[in-house]
């Protein structure tokens, strides 16, 4: 399960472009408009407006990717977003600053403690800002107390009134789990007769465990590293696993073993990514929890930035799919801030951690009648599938945009196939490429045609007029363009 309630990630405002400006009542409506403030990106110059606090630049193949938060009066306005995307000496704006009318005033009448003990019900209080609200459709904005909770529970409480407006669930979910062996002991075998039998180690054959390098690693006894830290308190009910000399060896039924799995999937992903040309695409140490929750479930949380991995059927650490799944959610996430706040864009969002989850299995293993590359998680599912193979999603079903149905999981399998296409069109590591280069470009409210039209031309900036009618191709065939 995913939540497609949009998401507005809290963030630190670390500079503000120009003086705020406020309309001369706070009656009228506050329009977008530019005024004086400016930013420079290679060679290019050009004003932004001064409504604006920038929260990061990122640096692309083709150029940087300059974000920032829309204020009211100094205060963050809750989805207003502004970009300034410079690719080839060249500027574009995506402008997704919301309207602010007949805000009565900028002074709470609650006071953030009070509105703290207002999100009991959705956790304790972790972090705490004023927001603007903007108004549907015209109507007043308001004044809101935006609380997040050691749940990772986006809670607003209206400033004025004390009550509670609006609860978002901030973690992104994969509706099954699993990680690991390389990718999974389903495929490594090719046998989809394997089954769970509640962790046992005699349930998998030792030949489906891989020798690996553990690369990256700090040496400081802990799975931490450049690109991924095993975050499981040292002392807590499912400790994080400790060798001296850094060998971490152990079998399934030890809750160790899926804290290797999680530590060297996304290493390799990110290492994979980095081998792509790109230095600046979530390249920290991403956080990891492993099995920390009994749920048959797997999440990426933005507020905390961490990865959460379930214990629920097949562990979901034992599945390197799913680990490859949650870690696209948490690429797209440092590309584009608060994407996926559009059916459109969880759907993307969806698909693209499965695309990214087939295109890493295929470094490794074969396209086979038993396990074919588009189906994707095919360990972690044998807890909750019947028919063969085990799939959670798939990235070749004949889906078209005629078959929407609202639901970003079912959809990003119309989103999936198109990604798969250009893989197939254009080779693994071109296609991927592309797409990476293309979402640093899409705006967190993107439409497909949007989406899909950036990626079309983002593929002929990279490789020319024939690889982007490959692409154009593939979106046509889904009834994307």
């Amino acid at each position: 399960m995913r939540s497609t309630t949009p998401r507005f990630t809290a963030v630190a405002l670390l500079a503000v472009c120009g003086a705020v400006m406020a309309p001369a009542a706070t009656s009228a409506a506050t329009t977008p408009a530019t005024a004086s403030a400016t930013t420079t990106r290679a060679t290019v110059t050009m004003s932004v407006p001064s409504d604006l606090a920038l929260i990061r630049t990122r640096q692309s193949l083709l150029g940087s990717h300059t974000w920032y938060a829309q204020t009211y009066r100094g205060i963050p306005v809750v989805g207003g977003f502004y970009a300034v995307h410079t690719t080839k000496g060249k500027a574009s704006v995506d402008d997704g600053r919301k309207v602010v009318t007949d805000l009565a005033s900028t002074s709470p009448k609650i006071s953030k403690a009070l509105a703290n003990g207002k999100t009991t019900a959705h956790g304790k209080a972790v972090t705490s800002r004023l927001v603007v609200v903007p108004g549907a459709s015209g109507a007043a904005a308001t004044l809101a107390w935006e609380v997040v909770t050691d749940q990772d529970k986006k809670v607003l409480v209206d400033a004025d009134k004390g009550s509670v407006t609006k609860v978002t669930d901030e973690r992104i979910y994969a509706d099954g789990q699993g990680k690991v062996f390389d990718p999974n002991p389903v495929v490594a075998l090719q046998n989809e007769s394997l089954k769970d039998a509640n962790n046992a180690d005699s349930a998998v054959p030792a030949a489906a465990y891989k020798a690996v390098t553990l690369s990256n690693l700090t040496g400081n006894g802990y799975l931490q590293g450049r690109f991924a830290t095993v975050a499981n308190n040292k002392k807590g009910k499912v400790p994080a696993a400790y060798s001296a000399n850094n060998v971490f060896s152990y079998t399934r039924s030890d809750s160790r073993f899926e804290q290797v799995n999680a530590y060297y999937a996304v290493d390799r992903l990110q290492t994979y990514i980095q081998g792509l040309g790109f230095t600046n695409v979530n390249n920290e140490a991403q956080d990891l929890l492993v099995n920390t929750t009994t749920a048959d479930n797997s999440f990426y949380s933005p507020n905390a930035d961490t990865i959460t991995l379930g214990t629920g059927g097949v562990d979901d650490g034992e599945d390197q799919e799913v680990v490859w799944h949650e870690y696209g959610h948490a690429v797209q996430d440092d590309q584009v801030p608060n994407f996926g706040s559009s059916n459109d864009g969880g759907a993307i969002g969806e698909a693209f951690g499965d695309y990214i989850a087939a295109t890493m299995s295929q470094a490794n293993s074969s396209d086979t009648a038993v396990t074919p590359w588009a189906c994707v998680m095919d360990w972690d599912s044998v807890s909750y599938t019947s028919t063969t193979p085990h799939c959670i999603r798939r990235l070749d079903t004949s889906k078209t945009v005629a078959n929407r149905t609202g639901e970003v999981h079912d959809d990003g399998e119309i989103w999936g196939h198109a990604l798969w296409d250009i893989n197939k069109g254009l080779g693994r590591d071109k296609a991927t490429k592309i797409i990476l280069e293309a979402q640093f470009s899409y705006s967190p409210t993107t439409t497909w045609a949007a989406a899909a039209q950036t990626t079309v031309d983002t593929a002929a900036a990279l490789y020319g007029a024939t690889d982007a009618a490959t692409v154009k191709s593939a979106f046509q065939a889904r009834g994307i363009l």
